[in-house]
């Protein structure tokens, strides 16, 4: 008779934030540089409803492990993203 299933003892979250990786590595290896923006906004299109399903499915100090995680995978996109920001609100980044 199988264990009894306990909320947030479902591994599979983790496991498609470990092929996410798989995939960023993959697109970065063989994308060029024109090609890696659009490839960057779809990771971002399917980071964050992953994030989310990791927050259910583990609990809030998984999904921030995964934002960091995600976060050094796409940390360009981050930083540009941080410059816009700060620009719209009127302070320099440097």
């Amino acid at each position: 008779m199988p264990y009894p299933r306990r909320w947030g003892a479902d591994p599979v979250a983790l496991v498609a934030l470990c092929l996410w990786v798989v995939v960023a590595w993959v697109l970065m290896v063989v994308l060029t540089s024109k090609q890696s923006w659009p490839a960057a906004y779809g990771l971002i299109a399917v980071g964050v409803p992953l994030l989310v399903w990791i927050w259910v499915s583990q609990g809030w100090v998984w999904a921030l492990i995964g934002a960091g995680v995600m976060g050094s995978v796409l940390r360009w996109p981050l930083r540009y993203g941080w410059r816009w920001v700060m620009a719209r609100l009127g302070r320099p980044t440097e």
